[in-house]
């Protein structure tokens, strides 16, 4: 992809509510990308510092673009600038503490102690030095506790949280869910926290370290499940797709598709029976509550396939939703993707050759969204030591001795 289809388009309307704002990026993989893309979708400068291999999801496929770097490090690296530092030379170090001055973020996911092993901790060196300076580090458990300083993954972190507990179902045993909940969730909840730090400096003028885990975060998931336990002493077991507390609220078959169909009290299930033409079936006993629906849950799954099998699932589920009921036919990605409300809400990006999704947060003054495609590794090296005061000669040099690195070592 040349740099004309890269930077000619923009599906961002406005600088962005965060304009003016300048991250330093040390991720890599999932979580910490994920928070950064966010924060650049609505206008924080973001240059992602990689080691000299690289972010190593580049090689996560196929498949590849054009320029050989993978999807998965294409879906959440938009908008960012890229510049190939090696941070094991003090020279690199050096380098880091430039582009730090003036920075308001720094975001990096190295194993904890790294980074005061380098003698860029956050306490003895970053905050006295940066005093504004707000960093967040993304690792597995944290620093410290009996799990401090151990490497997370985001299904190793599923797995020990419960939340492949509660996925599956009871003949298929703990299951992992199907996308990177986890690492998604890090990267959300950084983000707020980074926010969160950025607005309390408004008033105190002092950066802080924000401590996110995957463990954490994770664990922050597992609404209701958690609360059922704590009130009940249970353990909670996995429903697959029906709700632990609620009735109906799960798929059916309908003779076109697969649909789901959620009713969260009991005069919404009135009115679900009335407009299937079946008012007798919420007056039985055993469905007339929802306590009573819970407890009899097979048997009311099995009045309502037999109830939803002539029907075309996406015909009658349009026609719940505009009568107020919740319900929807059961999707796969590219027929989601090709949706006619997912065009309208914009949110597919396209900018050159390069599609992802895009931005769900719309700000009404300030709309944000996919401003550039996802750099190419060290592609903007030069310009970006360049506009922090290094001159052609300083560049020059850290390129000769391999400080800044023009290609990625495999």
């Amino acid at each position: 992809m040349d740099d004309t289809a890269a930077l000619g388009a923009t599906t961002a309307l406005s600088p962005g509510a965060l304009a003016g704002l300048r991250v330093v990026d040390l991720t890599r993989v999932l979580g910490g990308p994920y928070c950064t893309m966010v924060l650049s979708d609505h206008g924080a400068e973001v240059i992602k510092l990689e080691p000299p291999q690289g972010d190593e999801v580049r090689d996560w496929g196929p498949p590849f673009n054009a320029d050989g770097d993978a999807s998965y490090f294409v879906g959440v690296n938009r908008n960012k600038r890229s510049v190939g530092l090696d941070l094991s030379k003090p020279a690199g170090k050096e380098v880091l503490l430039r582009l730090l001055e003036g920075a308001d973020v720094l975001v990096e996911n190295f194993k904890p102690g790294s980074m005061e092993r380098w003698g860029l901790g956050y306490e003895a060196v970053l905050s006295k030095k940066f005093p504004r300076l707000i960093h967040c580090r993304v690792s597995g458990f944290g620093a410290e506790g009996p799990l401090g300083g151990f490497p997370g993954y985001d299904a190793v972190l599923q797995a020990m949280v419960g939340l492949m507990s509660i996925n599956g179902t009871e003949d298929s045993g703990p299951t992992r869910l199907g996308n990177p909940i986890v690492d998604i969730a890090t990267g959300l909840f950084s983000t707020i926290a980074i926010l969160m730090a950025l607005h309390e400096r408004e008033r105190s003028g002092r950066g802080q370290y924000c401590d996110m885990t995957l463990h954490d975060c994770g664990m922050a998931l597992l609404h209701p499940h958690a609360a059922n336990f704590f009130l009940s002493g249970k353990r909670p077991k996995a429903t697959g797709n029906p709700h632990p507390n609620l009735a109906p609220y799960s798929k059916f078959t309908t003779r076109t598709c697969e649909i789901f169909v959620a009713a969260g009290n009991d005069p919404a299930f009135r009115k679900f029976c009335e407009f299937l033409g079946i008012p007798e079936v919420a007056k039985e006993e055993r469905f007339a509550t929802n306590g009573a629906r819970v407890v009899n849950k097979a048997a009311l799954t099995e009045v309502l396939n037999a109830r939803f099998a002539n029907e075309d699932g996406h015909e009658l589920t349009r026609r719940m939703l505009a009568a107020g009921l919740p319900a929807g036919p059961v999707l796969h990605v590219d027929e989601a993707m090709g949706a006619e409300h997912t065009a309208f809400r914009n949110m597919v990006a396209q900018i050159g050759e390069f599609r992802a999704l895009n931005t769900p947060i719309k700000l009404s003054r300030t709309p944000g969204g996919a401003r550039t495609a996802p750099p190419r590794f060290n592609q903007h090296g030069r310009e970006v030591l360049a506009a922090r005061g290094f001159t052609e000669a300083e560049i020059a040099a850290l390129e000769n001795e391999g400080v800044i690195v023009g290609a990625r070592r495999k």
